[in-house]
């Protein structure tokens, strides 16, 4: 029953996809994300030309202390959530949790 379900799902009764579809599919994904980006590059560096000769010399310490710390905190929380899960402390177990 599973087997057919899976079937149902994913459409097995149609002809396998094209390597070209496959690879124009990739390319939908990609050219947008690339577009993106390249805009936001440039908005940035625009923005910091603008903008960078009204920057005192103090404020470009408070930029990179705000980036630095940012980094860390997200770095540390990364680790916290990856030791949690490797130590089991996210497991469904114990409490109300086992009465479901």
């Amino acid at each position: 029953m599973a087997g057919r379900l899976f079937c149902l799902a994913f459409r097995c009764d149609k002809a396998p996809v094209s390597a070209y579809i496959i690879v124009m599919g990739k390319w939908y994904v990609i050219t947008p994300l690339i577009a993106v980006g390249i805009a936001s590059l440039w908005f940035a560096a625009r923005s910091w030309w603008e903008f960078a000769s009204e920057i005192p010399l103090y404020g470009y310490f408070a930029i990179i202390g705000g980036v630095f710390f940012s980094l860390l905190i997200g770095g540390g929380l990364m680790a916290l959530a990856f030791y949690s899960d490797k130590h089991g402390y996210d497991d469904m177990r114990g409490g109300d949790q086992d009465r479901r």
